[in-house]
């Protein structure tokens, strides 16, 4: 009988529709004889919708964690983003084309945009993923239903894995670790129908910007997640302030 192998994965675990979903993808056995072991890592960086950490709590256990790092720091020293500055307001009833996608240009990206937040979160990720002698990390970001972040697109994951490959040990010995992307090219309602299969709690994550005790459904997260779940003909069990 073969011997079981395992493979090290490090999610980027925030708690909401994509990244939750992302979870339950890591954690599904591979074939016979491989299987993953996934290690949840989560941010607490001052963000005003601190309620997704308890959605990520659940969904870490939820799919068997074997590690469920929180990692927090503070970028409200500095703000730059309605998320970690109180006195900015998160834009609400911002429009969403048919397909839910928006193009990318200056004007496009709202105020929600956390300066250099990807960025920071895949070098905490790259850092522990080394440490703990992980294959792959696993990001949900995605280049079609998103907001308009400049951290969400292929460019910017490509030049990251660039710089995996010079400033790792692993790296330059010839086995970079890479960043995996499985949901860049899926529409928000694909994801959903995905998470269906899979299996995820949509009650248990947590999507809105305010964090309040009920989702508001108007900011831009809420929006692409309730057109997301329409279009996936699935019921999206949030309570939400405007809806119900």
């Amino acid at each position: 009988m073969k011997k079981k192998k395992y493979k090290n994965i490090v999610v980027l675990l925030s708690g909401g529709l994509d990244s939750s979903t992302l979870a339950y993808l890591a954690a599904k056995k591979s074939p016979p004889y491989l299987q993953n072991r996934v290690y949840s890592l989560t941010f607490d960086y001052g963000q005003r919708h601190k309620k997704e950490l308890e959605s990520a709590k659940k969904i870490a256990k939820n799919t068997r964690a074997v590690e469920h790092k929180v990692v927090k720091f503070d970028l409200t020293l500095w703000g730059g983003s309605s998320l970690t500055d109180n006195k900015i307001k998160i834009p609400l009833n911002r429009k969403i084309s048919k397909n839910n996608q928006r193009k990318l240009t200056p004007k496009s990206i709202p105020n929600t945009y956390v300066p250099a937040r990807n960025t920071i979160f895949l070098t905490f990720a790259l850092a522990y993923a080394e440490a703990i002698k992980a294959d792959e990390i696993y990001i949900g970001v995605n280049s079609i239903d998103y907001s308009g972040y400049v951290d969400c697109r292929p460019a910017f994951i490509n030049k990251f894995q660039e710089l995996i490959r010079v400033a790792t040990v692993t790296g330059v010995q010839g086995k970079s670790i890479k960043i995996k992307t499985p949901l860049m090219n899926m529409t928000k309602a694909e994801i959903v129908k995905l998470g269906e299969k899979l299996g995820v709690p949509w009650g248990s994550t947590w999507s809105c910007y305010l964090g309040k005790k009920l989702a508001c459904g108007i900011c831009d997260s809420c929006q692409l997640r309730l057109k997301g779940f329409a279009l996936a003909g699935v019921k999206d069990p949030l309570k939400y302030k405007t809806i119900n």
